[in-house]
């Protein structure tokens, strides 16, 4: 008579795959995902800037993105925004699986460069 573990041990039921549970991603690590990737894209925040931030709605496996950044000025503004809701959309997708039809790109505040800042102002 074996007093092994596996004498004891009932036979696995094999659980269909469909039947086995699901994997929830809660809203806020996707966002968190969306606010490195934006970092990612637009390298350093500008001096006295806040790094970029994400809010995220997530239903039925699709991430609607609204990402708020600060930008130094002069700059391409329209680059750096395509910029950033292509390495959002590309990460997210990629990290979490989760299509991403919409990233919406906020530009809070343009922070002026400070080789543009006294010499370029207006001067009294």
């Amino acid at each position: 008579m074996s007093t092994s573990a596996e004498a004891f041990r009932a036979p696995r039921a094999v659980v269909p795959p469909g039947e086995r549970g699901a994997t929830r991603i809660a809203d806020r690590v996707v966002a968190k995902i969306a606010s490195q990737a934006a970092r990612e894209a637009l390298g350093a925040p500008p001096p006295d800037g806040r790094p970029p931030h994400a809010t995220v709605v997530v239903r039925h496996a699709a991430a609607r993105v609204r990402v708020h950044v600060e930008l130094d000025y002069p700059c391409d503004i329209g680059a750096r925004c395509r910029a950033v809701r292509r390495q959002v959309a590309e990460r997210v997708g990629t990290l979490v699986g989760m299509e991403v039809p919409e990233v919406a790109v906020e530009v809070e505040r343009l922070q002026l460069s400070p080789a543009h800042g006294a010499a370029h102002g207006r001067t009294r």
